[in-house]
């Protein structure tokens, strides 16, 4: 008999796993029965592909020639069956989602919809969460697919722009700025600040926005500085202050006449939203047919 796609994925598993007992745990296997599909794909090519000792499992030069041919067949495979589950409409599983607060809350809700219609038998469990928690999360394999406001400098994932958003000047209805479209720099340095805690995503984006326009930091003025979106619009309603947020977070709060949005001339505050995922792992099914839809979402967006 030939090599078969089993054996292959197996081989792979425990090549990136680093071990016999990791690679049975990923795959729900007994340990033997995992030995014994190595040992069968040996005697195949009549030659050893990892260097056994009872301190540690290494891939050798042999099993380093088949793994990306291995992880080629892996990936076809896949692509194979999500090209013909479009026919089926039947892609089940569950897809363990990580996101950053402002795309956790405020921007996949009025996604989800659409991909629920497209794919119907699938589940999806999304936490939201920091992207110093995502991260963790997915390279604990506790997360299938992160989504996160900034660029991940982690060398065991990979990071791709999917989405896009820009953050505006949010004023109380009360405000002397409210009903304009832009305001200047000028106008923007007087103004008293609402803001999200240091390290935050949107503060990092405004700040680095700024300081590309040349404005000292410390000469803003800041009211108050607090931990969520959510107590920072409702300082901002309450007329304590304005601040800077992405316009989908205060989707409602627009439609209630509560808020005004506004650009500031001359400051370009548009950002890009990632998504994260293991590099040394093949994307589970759900994970892949979700960043398959973003990736549409995203082409559709800049045809417009």
């Amino acid at each position: 008999m030939g090599v078969s796609f089993h054996q292959l994925h197996i081989f792979y598993t425990v090549a990136t796993k680093g071990s016999f007992s990791a690679a049975a745990l990923a795959l729900h296997m007994t340990q033997p029965a995992v030995t014994m599909q190595i040992q069968s794909l040996e005697d195949y090519f009549g030659t050893k592909l990892f260097h056994r000792s009872t301190k540690k499992l290494s891939i050798s030069d042999a099993g380093r020639t088949l793994l990306p041919y291995a992880r080629r067949s892996i990936d076809l495979v896949h692509e194979t069956e999500q090209a013909m589950a479009v026919f089926t409409n039947e892609l089940h599983g569950k897809l363990q989602l990580g996101a950053s607060l402002t795309i956790g809350e405020y921007v996949l809700p009025h996604l989800l919809g659409a991909f629920g219609v497209k794919h119907p038998q699938m589940t999806l469990n999304m936490k939201v969460m920091n992207t110093t928690q995502i991260v963790e999360g997915i390279l604990q394999h506790q997360l299938d697919l992160g989504l996160v406001e900034a660029p991940v400098t982690e060398t065991g994932v990979i990071v791709e722009a999917v989405m896009s958003d820009e953050l505006m000047l949010i004023v109380p209805k009360s405000h002397a700025l409210a009903g304009r479209e832009t305001i200047t720099m000028h106008e923007l340095m007087n103004c008293s600040f609402i803001m999200r805690e240091q390290g935050s995503g949107t503060r990092l984006v405004m700040e680095e926005a700024l300081r590309n326009n040349g404005v000292d930091l410390t000469a803003l003025s800041i009211a108050m500085e607090l931990g969520s979106t959510g107590a920072v619009k409702s300082a901002v309603e309450a007329g304590l202050g304005v601040t800077m947020l992405s316009p989908s977070a205060v989707r409602h709060e627009r439609a209630l006449g509560l808020v005004d949005t506004l650009r500031v001339e001359g400051l370009s505050l548009k950002r890009q939203f990632y998504a994260v995922h293991r590099k040394d792992g093949v994307l589970t099914w759900p994970a892949t047919a979700f960043l398959t839809f973003l990736r549409q979402q995203k082409e559709g967006a800049n045809e417009k």
